[in-house]
């Protein structure tokens, strides 16, 4: 298959797997990005003393300040950004008997 496009060949990076306490949240917004988009949120979470960012059009998160959480994100230059529609609780198998 000479000159045709292969996926296969290129290693895509893998997620990264994020997981702590949720110490701080802070959100600004709404932004619109274009005519026509919903209103986007960018909030700023702070887990276990890393510090992320998480875009989304939900004006609440499915998690509070003192949440045990967990998520997927992606280190960039611009910062360590969480996959849209991955941060949740975690759940700890112990609390359930």
């Amino acid at each position: 298959m000479a000159g045709g496009f292969r996926r296969g060949n290129r290693r895509r990076t893998p997620k990264l797997e994020g997981r702590g306490v949720l110490q701080s949240m802070e959100r600004e917004g709404p932004f619109k990005e274009w005519l026509g988009m919903p209103d986007l949120y960018r909030y700023h979470l702070v887990v276990d003393g890393e510090a992320y960012s998480y875009q989304t059009e939900d004006t609440e998160l499915p998690v509070q300040v003192g949440d045990r959480v967990v998520f997927r994100y992606k280190e960039t230059k611009a910062g360590n950004w969480v996959d849209r529609n991955s941060l949740g609780k975690a759940i700890d198998p112990s609390e359930y008997q």
